[in-house]
């Protein structure tokens, strides 16, 4: 007859002692599986808590939930990622970089984590080591965005100052995603601020004849048109822009002129850290 654990550890009062050794081991092993399930579930459940709160923006909850979650789960890589988050959104590098190095000591090929990580060093002027971060994630054949994470890694480079490195970046994303809008647009861009209208607007041309358009591109299209002096182009740039893009920032920006509505970070405006992971 099969006895489970649970029975035999109330039988242990009339067990000889070399069974009672053998039974509390028993006992102790099945009384740790469930602290340890239990620890895990409670971990999941104040990490999917503390994730939403972050997303809301609710800081302190959130703070209070993941560090419950990294205490019941302290190898947990997705929770130690979620609190360099919260704890680069607070202000508080230090605890940011360290959990980030954590995270990944736990999963050191994590594309996410490694994304993260490298918008994080970007951000505190650190471009070296986060466009090598990008290029690990976009390296990672599980990675589902390769071409987000190179174009990424060229606008940490556009903010350093280093544009002939972006481009190469941003071309590579192109390779391996031809209509990816946002690597098109941050090329076109870097050849309008080397004076290069020509090309800028020949790249729009070829990739609106492939490609569906965005507000960026069309107005990249515009810009480029006008500093061609090529008036009845940049007319049917801005015509498309206000009418298939109306509300956008960037057909607002069409009454600032030509100069006003600079494309040099992702979805408009330059910025030396690239959005997480963005697809």
């Amino acid at each position: 007859m099969r006895v489970s654990v649970r029975t035999a550890c109330r039988a242990l009062r009339a067990a000889a002692w070399p069974c009672a050794v053998l039974l509390l081991a028993a006992c102790a092993s099945a009384q740790s599986t469930r602290d340890a399930k239990g620890g895990a579930t409670a971990a999941a459940a104040n990490m999917q808590l503390g994730s939403a709160y972050l997303q809301q923006g609710n800081l302190p909850v959130a703070k209070d939930k993941l560090e419950r979650a990294a205490s019941q789960a302290p190898r947990d890589a997705q929770v130690r990622g979620l609190l360099a988050l919260l704890y680069s959104r607070m202000g508080e590098d230090a605890r940011a970089e360290d959990s980030f190095r954590e995270a990944l000591r736990y999963a050191p090929a994590d594309p996410d984590l490694l994304n993260n990580y490298a918008v994080f060093l970007c951000s505190h002027g650190r471009a070296d080591e986060g466009v090598k971060r990008f290029e690990q994630s976009a390296a990672n054949p599980l990675y589902r965005t390769p071409w987000a994470a190179y174009t990424n890694a060229g606008v940490c480079l556009r903010g350093a100052k280093r544009p002939a490195e972006a481009g190469a970046r941003f071309e590579r994303a192109l390779q391996v995603r031809p209509d990816y809008a946002e690597a098109l647009a941050q090329l076109a861009d870097l050849d309008l601020a080397d004076g290069r209208s020509d090309r800028a607007l020949s790249r729009v041309q070829a990739f609106l004849g492939r490609n569906p358009p965005t507000a960026d591109v069309l107005l990249l299209g515009w810009r480029a048109a006008g500093a061609e002096h090529d008036k009845l182009a940049a007319a049917q740039y801005a015509w498309r822009l206000q009418k298939e893009f109306g509300d956008s920032e960037q057909a607002k920006s069409l009454a600032d002129g030509p100069n006003g509505g600079q494309s040099g970070g992702q979805s408009g405006g330059q910025s030396s850290a690239p959005a997480p992971g963005r697809p």
